[in-house]
């Protein structure tokens, strides 16, 4: 039986209900999928050498105590082609990392410098926080195929998203965004061409009743149970 080592990057509360799903979550994949994570919680301001495990899950709970820690868990995830899962606040520091790295544009988010100049990550117009949102989904993209389906009904808890303006700008980069609200605003966000690449802005942890892993879990764990398989092979 193939384990592969996670890191859980984010600063761990029990007043974070995604945080407290989590290990129901691990358990459920080892018992109905055969899915075994062996899984270390990283503190954002511990976030520093990631590059040895086989997947990287950025956790909700910003605003982080360090978002070059969690800027730099994106960063690891996508060079180096480690399966990665990022939600709510993941979603938001993978894009923040990508506009900054990969772009070079000097962004900032709104929540963590609110006297900065320019912000990529602003509040919502109206606050997701506590709401449940339908989300289409892009037909073909990875989480369309995750999910089964091109609709979902999917819970948040978050008060930041992307600035609409830089929608085009992130696309003509290369990422995608195969999610979206049904006022349009993006919710999904993939990297073609890597193994495996997924955040969302909505709480996959907060599906039903934590008992059995939303589909992305699912399919974030089994990509990082495959890396680990290729290496064990090497």
């Amino acid at each position: 039986m193939t384990i592969a080592r996670i890191a859980l990057v984010g600063d761990r509360s029990p007043a974070v209900q995604a945080h407290a799903r989590v290990p129901a979550l691990l358990a459920a994949l080892r018992e109905r999928d055969g899915l075994t994570l062996d899984a270390y919680w990283i503190p954002t301001d511990e976030a520093g050498d990631l590059e040895g495990f086989d997947g990287i899950w950025m956790l909700p709970g910003s605003p982080y105590r360090s978002e070059a820690g969690a800027v730099n868990a994106a960063r690891t995830a996508r060079e180096h082609g480690i399966p990665f899962l990022g939600t709510c606040g993941g979603f938001q520091h993978t894009l923040l990392e990508y506009a900054r790295d990969v772009l070079g544009l000097r962004v900032a988010h709104a929540e963590n410098n609110p006297d900065a100049g320019e912000f990529l990550l602003v509040p919502l117009a109206c606050s997701l926080a506590g709401h449940e949102e339908a989300v289409r989904l892009e037909p073909g993209s990875l989480i369309e195929r995750i999910v089964g389906a091109d609709r979902t009904v999917e819970k948040y808890s978050c008060d930041f998203g992307l600035d609409p303006a830089y929608v085009p700008v992130l696309e003509e980069g290369g990422l995608r965004f195969t999610g979206r609200g049904e006022e349009g605003a993006v919710r999904v966000l993939e990297l073609p061409g890597h193994p495996f690449f997924l955040a969302t802005l909505f709480q996959p942890e907060l599906a039903g009743d934590g008992s059995r892993p939303h589909p992305a879990i699912t399919a974030f764990a089994s990509a990082a149970v495959a890396r680990a398989s290729a290496a064990a092979l090497r």
